[in-house]
């Protein structure tokens, strides 16, 4: 096992690893540890560029382009359709019985929206616009510690069978504390709820409150990954080296992954007038393609969303598009509780031989 050195680099993916020693090789491997980069830097990584190329044009957001004359995503934007899928979430049980509710891992670079999109979709069964999950800016990460967010039913209700996961985000300076053994650690249900990351103190037995023998209610069901449409072509370009080798570890671990796409407002001027437009909107469509090619993934399994930001009142269009996606998640949560129920052999009979 190779030792990650230590010298300050302005890229090292922790791996949470014990230390051990190693002869430096006589020639570089084609591809090492230290080749894989991370997005624990961006912001350095992000203002290195930026000194290098300060005489060059910042990035401008695309011209608008004519729409679609179709959705190329069937959608109803009605009344009827956000109660049929508030109906449909709130009734949402596992299928396996072991785990009574499904537990979903919000993981995406800092100022992505991940804490955003968990109070928006609460606001969307309060009735009106919350901050359930605290939210930071877009450089700095607001989410310290493993958080988990039980969705609750409208007023009166019981809660959801969902339950939204947040931790610290990828990136913002040096190090925020968030290892690549430690996100798989939260993925397995070894991390303890309330645990504070440091790159320092990965999670382990000695850990207070590591839970040993995690069940199928302790460990995480299914990752939605969580990009920012309007950083997509600004973000360091390794970040999707990054991205691809969480989705190699995390599918080895057979947990089905989804994505996000946030502030679509922020790239389309017609989607920010009318959410509607969302799905005709030849720019949202080239942004979901580009999403796809940085997180790997083809882009049915990604989602646009609109998070509540700025407003006071809740809009029933933007209502249905953050419920479709919860939606999605759910068709992919149920999956891995599918993958996992436990086989029936059934009775054993007696041939009387």
């Amino acid at each position: 096992m190779w030792k990650i050195r230590e010298e300050r680099r302005p890229f090292s993916f922790s791996f949470g690893l014990a230390p051990l020693e190693c002869p430096p090789p006589a020639a570089k491997p084609a591809f090492a540890i230290e080749d894989v980069k991370s997005p624990f830097t961006l912001r350095s990584n992000v203002s290195s560029t930026k000194k290098k190329e300060k005489n060059k044009p910042s990035y401008t957001f695309p011209v608008p382009q004519p729409k679609l004359e179709s959705q190329w995503r069937e959608m109803e934007w009605t009344e009827e359709q956000k109660a049929s899928l508030m109906k449909t979430i709130s009734s949402y049980r596992p299928s396996c019985h072991e785990g009574t509710q499904a537990r979903v891992l919000l993981l995406g670079p800092v100022g992505s929206g991940k804490s955003s999109f968990i109070s928006s979709v609460q606001s969307v069964f309060n009735g009106r616009v919350t901050n359930r999950a605290m939210v930071g800016t877009s450089s700095t990460s607001f989410t310290k510690k493993l958080q988990s967010f039980n969705i609750h039913g409208q007023k009166g209700e019981d809660p959801t069978g969902l339950v939204l996961c947040d931790i610290v985000g990828l990136g913002g300076g040096e190090m925020t504390g968030l290892t690549l053994h430690d996100i798989l650690s939260v993925i397995k249900g070894h991390a303890p709820e309330g645990h504070k990351f440091s790159p320092d103190q990965p999670v382990r037995s000695e850990t207070v409150g590591y839970i040993k023998k995690p069940g199928l209610k302790d460990k995480i069901h299914c990752v939605a990954f969580v990009v920012d449409a309007s950083k997509i072509l600004t973000y360091p370009k390794d970040l999707s080296t990054t991205f691809r080798l969480l989705r190699k570890h995390i599918s080895d671990l057979d947990i089905h992954q989804v994505a996000l796409l946030t502030q679509i407002d922020q790239m389309c001027p017609e989607t920010a007038k009318d959410v509607t437009q969302v799905y005709k909107s030849r720019i949202i469509q080239d942004m979901m393609n580009k999403a796809g090619d940085l997180l790997g993934m083809s882009t049915s399994y990604i989602v646009p969303v609109k998070n509540y930001s700025s407003e006071l009142d809740l809009n029933v269009n933007n209502d249905v598009l953050l419920l479709r996606a919860v939606d999605h998640i759910l068709q992919y949560t149920d999956l891995h509780f599918q993958d996992n129920a436990p086989q029936h052999t059934g009775p054993k009979i007696d041939l009387g031989i």
